[in-house]
């Protein structure tokens, strides 16, 4: 592997900002492949633009001999990633979501390399949870911390409904990332 000063500097590339930049300085320096971890919602039945972006700098982590775990979130789709969003997202049956799945490795692999990107979708760990599990992750949040996000404080301004399922959507995402033991 390259020096964790060298990798930095190649990641660092067509970055604006790099949120805790000491953290990922320290982790490059561990010498050894981390696990980078990103996840898309079939939502739609292809990715978009804005996922390019992202999958360029998984594909500099793969070459640089990092693991990516690319995961479909084919059960946190059945809630709707709140970020970001102003209203409710409409609620998908389990076929649109399955349906709209098919396309996504696909399409990941015109950018990313099989040799070193896994995917794996997070109904495998999500969908088995039981309700002491769910509430084990609940009790580690308030409501009043995930109301300082932008997104749920503007709708809670605004009176617009915020659905109790979105609340549990990024603890599912956080979730994500202790099952796959993320780096980053």
């Amino acid at each position: 592997m390259l020096s964790a000063d060298k990798q930095f500097e190649i990641l660092k590339s067509g970055c604006t900002e790099i949120i805790e930049e000491k953290e990922l300085k320290d982790k490059l320096a561990l010498d050894r492949p981390l696990n980078i971890k990103f996840g898309a919602d079939p939502s739609a039945p292809d990715i978009h633009l804005g996922h390019i972006v992202v999958l360029d700098k998984l594909r500099q982590f793969g070459e640089l001999g990092h693991k990516i775990k690319f995961i479909i979130g084919d059960f946190t789709a059945r809630i709707g990633d709140p970020s970001g969003r102003s209203k409710t997202r409409p609620v998908l049956s389990k076929e649109q979501i399955d349906e709209n799945s098919k396309t996504y490795q696909t399409q990941i692999f015109r950018i990313l390399d099989k040799k070193y990107t896994e995917v794996v979708y997070n109904s495998q760990w999500l969908e088995n949870m039981g309700l002491e599990e769910i509430l084990k992750l609940a009790a580690a949040n308030t409501v009043s911390r995930m109301l300082e996000r932008d997104d749920f404080k503007k709708r809670f301004k605004e009176n617009t409904p915020i659905r109790t399922s979105e609340f549990l959507y990024p603890l599912l995402q956080g979730y994500d990332s202790l099952r796959l033991k993320a780096d980053v």
